[in-house]
């Protein structure tokens, strides 16, 4: 792709919640990163779990308002080893992909071992590890935080790394393109 002009990328990433959801928009271009805006849906655990996904349903559509990304990446939902949590997270990430379909962003799937492979150069990178790469790479003050901010960002950073080059097509197809689920 020598001589090729690469183009300006706007990328969310999501790290999927119940109590917290974690994102950050990044900007990638000619191989750089820059960090637009990042932070964290915050929900009380007393509230009802509709509400809940509710709120996260409503702040994430302002976000994708405000910073118009071209894809989202977000993280595969793994078992965990409670079932509760888990139903109640996977409801969380299903407002959060209905949320981006409805905005026509096309969605990436990776792994948290495809995220640490990307960011950290190993794909069993503590926690820590990982932070400390995100903040380097681009360029913050201080590491992120909550941790689930960190993780988002670095959900974006794996996806410039593959979504941008031809990988994507080997490794991770886009769920949805144009608000039609592929």
């Amino acid at each position: 792709m020598c001589g090729e002009m690469e183009s300006v990328m706007i990328i969310l990433g999501i790290d999927p919640g119940i109590a917290i959801v974690g994102w950050g928009v990044i900007d990638y271009t000619k191989g750089k990163f820059r960090p637009v805006a990042y932070g964290a849906i915050r929900t009380e655990a007393n509230t009802p779990t509709e509400e809940r996904i509710a709120a996260a349903y409503d702040e994430l559509d302002a976000i994708i308002e405000k910073y118009k990304p071209e894809a989202m990446a977000i993280e595969e939902l793994f078992w965990n080893t409670n079932q509760k949590t888990g139903i109640i997270v996977a409801e969380a990430r299903g407002v959060i992909l209905l949320c981006a379909t409805k905005h026509s962003v096309p969605i990436y799937e990776y792994t948290p071992l495809q995220v640490k492979q990307s960011v950290v150069g190993y794909g069993r990178a503590e926690q820590k590890q990982c932070i400390a790469m995100v903040t380097t790479l681009l360029s913050l003050p201080k590491p992120p935080s909550p941790d689930d901010t960190a993780d988002a960002l670095g959900l974006a950073i794996c996806h410039a790394h593959t979504g941008t080059s031809r990988l994507r097509d080997f490794y991770n197809k886009p769920t949805t393109m144009k608000g039609k689920i592929t």
